[in-house]
């Protein structure tokens, strides 16, 4: 028996949500037996939920039938931090350009880093792809790690008591910036700054690239100045 303080939630609006989730992360379109697969549902519950999604534009389905993230999300999304998002896109579009490297501003929503918007360099042919939307675990790679460091050892216990204050964290405190190597993607670099933002949790100002002729620091330093940018703005 379900006690009265225990909290209810919806099994159908989180089915949804999280075929949104898995259609985001997804490369390829996937057919209604794939979905429902990564679903773990009967394939006639993954298509009412699908044709749900539709009628909102939150999905499409090609001529085959296979189903993918739909427009309907664009709009969803430009209303998510959109100040940040204004302010962010004109340093984002520098740094990419300046570089030669995919930048992108990362939040965290207390699960994961979430990239919330991302600019790929205008003249590069093999610039790495860094899709809004996409998240990954927050215990991996530069963005986590400078945010983790715009937030007291102290506060972070507060905010994720099971997610421990990493020792990287504690040295981008000191040099204001982070790095990391193969932590989300074998063979993918990233640089990154915190961004205070007030009344909020801090975001991350980064980069993600296969090489760099510029040194960590030179980049850190860099991406720094973006981030400092950013919270002027939003001051």
């Amino acid at each position: 028996m379900t006690s009265d303080t225990t909290p209810q939630h919806s099994q159908t609006l989180s089915r949804g949500l999280r075929a949104l989730e898995i259609l985001a992360d997804s490369p390829n379109a996937l057919s209604i037996a794939d979905l429902a697969a990564e679903l773990v549902v009967h394939r006639s519950i993954a298509y009412r939920i699908v044709r749900t999604l539709e009628d909102h534009s939150l999905v499409v389905r090609d001529g085959a039938g296979r189903v993918s993230s739909g427009p309907g999300l664009a709009a969803l999304a430009r209303g998510v931090s959109r100040d940040l998002q204004a302010a962010a896109l004109p340093e984002l579009t520098a740094l990419a350009n300046e570089l030669g490297m995919t930048a992108f501003i990362a939040v965290w929503d207390q699960h994961d880093c979430v990239t919330l918007v991302t600019v790929e360099p205008r003249d590069s042919a093999a610039a790495v792809a860094q899709r809004p939307g996409s998240r990954h675990a927050f215990s991996a790679g530069a963005p986590g790690i400078a945010i983790q460091s715009a937030v007291s050892e102290e506060e972070w216990q507060r905010l994720a008591p099971a997610q421990p204050y990493r020792e990287e964290s504690r040295l981008a405190r000191n040099s204001g910036f982070a790095t990391s190597h193969d932590e989300v993607i074998a063979g993918l670099s990233s640089v990154a700054a915190p961004v205070r933002l007030p009344g909020r949790l801090p975001a991350a100002v980064a980069v993600v690239y296969i090489r760099s002729a510029h040194p960590p620091a030179e980049l850190g330093a860099r991406i720094a100045r973006s981030a400092h940018a950013v919270e002027n703005q939003l001051s």
